[in-house]
């Protein structure tokens, strides 16, 4: 059978195009070298399980230690400790039946009294007794673990790494998951509560991380597909690839099968062109397939709208880096730094946050009579914005106080709606670009109908001088584009304005350019 583009579950180079996954983790085989215990943490299809298992095959080929893996997910939600180390050694014991190359393996815990609060500790001991190299063991999942189970699992560890001179432990452990060993102490206690440090497993030397794919990885993951069907990806094509997932796994995968599978089905005389990567793409984010659907349920997350809208209405003063928050909506692979600015973490998933938290409006609208479709806006060929912005404003008056009420991201919800509104029109044939990040102090919108270029800046008024400072912002990014015409959207956010202050709609020229500013 060929190999094919994996979407769900770990890669094996037998059946998936993959890239080897320890070429991604720089350092790991000294730290094993070191006897050292250390965390792995990357956010979710990023390919964790995939580097694990092909380290564990590589490390027991390879002979000088035994590698095992094991999955704690099966203790999420379970608190008690007592209840929650049990089923940690009956998860030990069950991963090692997988492993019968590993001696002894079917007598670990055998006969254990798993009431014992040290059970894990001594089993573990025992265990690494009986065998004649040393044992390398990869939790995975770790993150999955909470409170009292999560202490207790922590505290063995470490007494067992701490006592190692005395007797046999395990050589390395790693703990793997979505998350840094840092903010295990939000799972532990109460946030008004404190453990003086970290966590208990103060003793990992190291937090190791793996990015998303280079573009030359992306060239060599579809380059093995090439090799073997002859079918060629334009490079046009991989270049936005690269551009829309910033190297993503799945997305770069995803983006592959769908075009390879779906649209070509399967036809390799058909080279992969930049076009049908952009339908893929439009497809993905449509059809929000479950890794998306399950990454932006998180939105709803009190913790991460406390960064998330900052980021879409570009305050980053709003923006604690420091913060657990932003750590965890980091970890969750749903933003990214860049220079003076917090990001999404690549164009897919900005599009399907924004359809995401609008996703209510925009149902409200399509169920409804509402005229805004995009034929009613067109005038010999093009969009006529005024008329568009001015219906806006007629909306936003009569309904704004119902709407934004009803968003948690009520900061942010002039944005959202806007942009709901606007992708009502465009349902009818455009498309809608968009570019936002906490430090731009704005958010701005590219509608694309028929060829043309219709840029829009969004910004919130909270005094006289935010109209001047938009001038150059909006110029500046018409300049990107390359046109000679914007649109700017003030959503007047004083208290003290009446709303005949608020709504007006007014043009400006600089230069050879034309600016008209709407007053929301």
């Amino acid at each position: 059978m060929a190999r094919y583009f994996n979407v769900a579950g770990p890669c094996n180079e037998a059946d998936h195009y993959m890239i080897e996954a320890s070429s991604r983790l720089v350092g790991i085989n000294d730290l094993i070298d070191q006897k050292q215990y250390f965390v792995i943490h990357a956010p979710r299809q990023s390919g964790k399980t995939t580097l694990l298992l092909d380290l564990i095959n590589h490390i027991n080929r390879e002979g000088k230690y035994y590698a095992l893996y094991c999955s704690l997910e099966v203790v999420q939600g379970v608190t008690d400790p007592g209840k929650g180390i049990r089923t940690v050694v009956e998860g030990i014991a069950s991963a090692l039946q997988f492993f019968s190359t590993i001696p002894n393996h079917k007598q670990f815990a055998k006969g254990a009294d798993l009431n014992d609060t040290f059970v894990l500790l001594n089993e573990l001991s025992s265990f690494c007794t009986s065998l004649d190299k040393p044992l390398v063991i990869f939790f995975d999942e770790a993150d999955c673990m909470s409170e009292g189970t999560l202490i207790s699992f922590l505290r063995q560890l470490r007494n067992g790494y701490n006592t190692r001179t005395l007797r046999p432990f395990v050589h390395s452990i790693a703990l793997v998951g979505m998350r840094n060993i840092r903010d295990f102490k939000a799972k532990i206690r109460p946030d008004s509560e404190t453990l003086g440090s970290a966590s208990p497993f103060n003793i990992i030397t190291k937090a190791l991380t793996f990015s998303n794919f280079t573009k030359e990885e992306i060239v060599t993951l579809y380059g093995q597909h090439t090799s073997e069907t002859g079918q060629v990806f334009e490079p046009d094509a991989i270049e936005l690839v690269y551009r829309q997932t910033q190297g993503q796994p799945w997305l770069v995968n995803a983006i592959a099968r769908e075009v390879v599978k779906k649209m070509l089905q399967s036809d390799y005389t058909k080279p992969v062109t930049a076009e049908l990567v952009d339908k893929a793409i439009q497809t993905i984010i449509l059809r929000r397939d479950t890794h998306i659907d399950s990454l932006l349920e998180r939105l709803k997350e009190e913790r991460v709208r406390r960064v998330m809208e900052p980021v879409i209405i570009g305050k980053l003063v709003d923006i604690d880096k420091m913060s657990d928050d932003y750590s965890y909506t980091k970890d969750l692979g749903l933003i990214r730094d860049a220079p003076g600015l917090v990001e999404p973490a690549n164009p897919i998933y900005a599009e399907v946050i924004i359809r995401t938290l609008s996703a209510n409006f925009q149902n409200v609208l399509s169920e409804s009579q509402y005229p805004y479709r995009m034929p009613r806006y067109l005038k010999a060929g093009r969009i006529d914005m005024n008329f568009l912005f001015q219906e806006f404003q007629a909306f936003w008056r009569e309904n704004s106080e119902i709407w934004v009420k009803r968003y948690a991201y009520e900061e942010a919800a002039p944005h959202l709606i806007l942009q709901a509104f606007l992708q009502r029109v465009v349902n009818g044939g455009g498309q809608i670009t968009r570019e936002f990040a906490a430090g731009r102090n704005r958010l701005d919108l590219c509608v694309e109908y028929e060829g043309q270029k219709y840029p829009i800046e969004l910004k919130l008024r909270y005094s006289s001088k935010t109209e001047e400072q938009s001038y150059s912002q909006i110029i500046g990014y018409m300049d990107t584009l390359g046109v000679q015409e914007g649109w700017l959207i003030l959503f007047d956010r004083r208290p003290d304005i009446d709303w005949d202050t608020k709504i007006y709609l007014k043009t400006e020229r600089f230069e050879d350019k034309t600016l008209t500013i709407a007053g929301c």
